[in-house]
């Protein structure tokens, strides 16, 4: 005996209150990414003045996250970029 209940089962209990799952942010049904990315932002280099391309890393918030086979790819890619 299933203790969960099916998809189906799910929309069906959303439709009945008033709520569309179609219509549902993806957020909401995949989950937010919270990870850290680098990117180039330009810089000057105090010891000659010169303008450079600094590599710098902040905080991404991704509410568009892939699905299936793309997600699994999505979470390799992050990993190979982690510093070890």
């Amino acid at each position: 005996m299933r203790s969960y209940p099916t998809v189906a089962e799910k929309n069906e209990l959303l439709f009945q209150r008033g709520v569309n799952f179609n219509d549902v942010p993806n957020w909401q049904k995949r989950g937010t990414g919270l990870y850290r990315e680098t990117y180039a932002k330009e810089a000057r280099d105090p010891r000659t003045g010169e303008t450079v391309l600094a590599e710098r890393r902040r905080l991404k918030v991704d509410y568009e996250l892939p699905m299936k086979d793309a997600y699994d790819a999505f979470i390799l890619s992050l990993l190979e970029g982690v510093e070890r």
